[in-house]
């Protein structure tokens, strides 16, 4: 009896099926067992029952809470571990200064130290270095600037820090600059060196200071006797007032020896000078910084603000128009001055005591009015309100007709970030 189609149909599908290998075993994935659960805790917990055969409420409370005092205990907590505590930065300072101010009175019967002092030389509680660092320093000296690597005017200006003489009549700007121009100079035995065209650093070898003491013509000659036999002198033929003069030269136990400083970074004259000059003992090494470069420098650094100051007032929009002449005359008059957030510069009422134009930042300026409140008994009260106006920006500037007409000024202004502005005071501008 022949098939019906659907029969058919379903018969063949199934032997074409039977004929299809089975899909490949797959790997069940592992579990991963939490590592916040402690499972014998776990366990405790699962085999908490009643405590009594039959359920009554007190055994069901009783487990309840045999359950709620045993479920915490399942979870693993990680132990807390606080952050490292550091000292405060003041706190080590101060450990510092109270080491250094110790030493001090340690050594406050040092001889050796008020004898440094005396001699012009370095403290010993300057920024310490040792003989291979101050070896190095030499070797660089000795060679031309140009020479040097970033590497070495960096050692040599770190070297010239530790020198109080120094650091405590230069800004560190102008230190940096002026190490990368000086070089050493070698002086044989015997030989002057005049300190009133710069100031002068003894690297190697030691140095006799001279003098100058003054003598009256009219005393008795045998008042020389009083100095040392051995001492030298050399006159001036033209002194005033009948005085004598001359370089003195002391015993041999005034010695300058090594980082000993003498002479000035001002073009001096030479009578001016504490140390005249010094005569040198052994073949030394000097380091010259001349006073000319230092003035130069000045003049440079003058020159740099000057423009910088012209720059600022010509872009002020009530100075546009202004001859680059009158804008030069007041120029001297400008000084620099920084004023914090929130600091009230000026009060409205008050006569200003400046001009000032500002370089950046900017100010917020408020007009004070007097308004009305309303209180809860029907009347009104007078109060004075700031009102914010406007806001005084970079390369713009005000007081000018406070100051001329010596009128009040009619705002008040308060810096709105750190300030920096350049101002004249009236007592110039009077």
């Amino acid at each position: 009896m022949p098939l019906s189609p659907l029969p058919a149909a379903i018969l063949s599908h199934m032997i074409a099926i039977d004929n299809v290998p089975p899909p490949p075993l797959r790997k069940l994935p592992s579990l991963k067992m939490p590592k916040n659960i402690n499972y014998g805790q776990l366990d405790v917990l699962c085999r908490i029952r009643g405590k009594y055969g039959q359920w009554s409420s007190h055994s069901m409370l009783a487990t309840h809470e045999a359950f709620m005092a045993q479920y915490p205990k399942i979870f693993l907590y990680k132990e807390a571990r606080l952050p490292k505590i550091f000292k405060p930065v003041e706190e080590r300072n101060l450990r510092k200064e109270t080491r250094e101010s110790q030493q001090h009175l340690d050594d406050s019967h040092n001889i050796a130290v008020h004898v440094r002092k005396a001699r012009g030389g370095s403290t010993l509680y300057g920024e310490k270095y040792t003989p291979e660092m101050f070896a190095e320093f030499l070797d660089i000296v000795r060679k031309l600037p140009v020479e040097r690597t970033a590497h070495e005017h960096n050692v040599v200006w770190k070297m010239l820090k530790t020198i109080p003489e120094l650091t405590s009549q230069l800004k560190d700007e102008h230190l940096r600059t002026l190490s990368k121009n000086i070089i050493s100079e070698t002086w044989v035995k015997g030989s002057t060196v005049y300190g009133n065209d710069g100031f002068y650093i003894i690297l190697k070898g030691q140095a006799r200071p001279r003098i100058k003491v003054y003598k009256n013509l009219l005393e008795d000659t045998k008042s020389t006797t009083s100095l040392p036999s051995h001492s030298s002198f050399i006159f001036d033929e033209d002194f005033p007032n009948s005085l004598l003069s001359g370089l003195y030269v002391p015993s041999y136990d005034t010695v300058l020896g090594q980082l000993s400083t003498f002479g000035s970074l001002k073009i001096t004259p030479e009578m001016e000078l504490e140390i005249q000059s010094v005569v040198t003992e052994d073949n030394c090494e000097i380091l010259k910084i001349p006073a000319k470069e230092y003035e130069k420098l000045k003049l440079e650094k003058v020159k740099s603000e000057n423009l910088q100051k012209l720059k600022l007032i010509r872009k002020c929009p009530y100075y546009m128009e202004w001859p680059t002449l009158s804008i030069y005359v007041l120029i001297p008059l400008l000084k620099w001055k920084k004023f914090p957030p929130g600091h009230v510069i000026v009060k409205s009422g008050n006569i200003i005591s400046f001009v000032a134009y500002i370089h950046s930042g900017y100010c917020n300026i408020y007009r004070s009015i007097i308004g009305l409140m309303k209180l809860q008994t029907n009347k009104v009260k007078k109060i004075r309100k700031l009102v914010y106006m406007g806001t005084l920006k970079k390369n713009e500037s005000f007081g000018e007709i406070s100051v001329l007409l010596q009128v009040p000024f009619p705002c008040t202004v308060i810096a709105g970030t750190e300030v920096e502005m350049a101002i004249i005071e009236d007592k110039d501008i009077l």
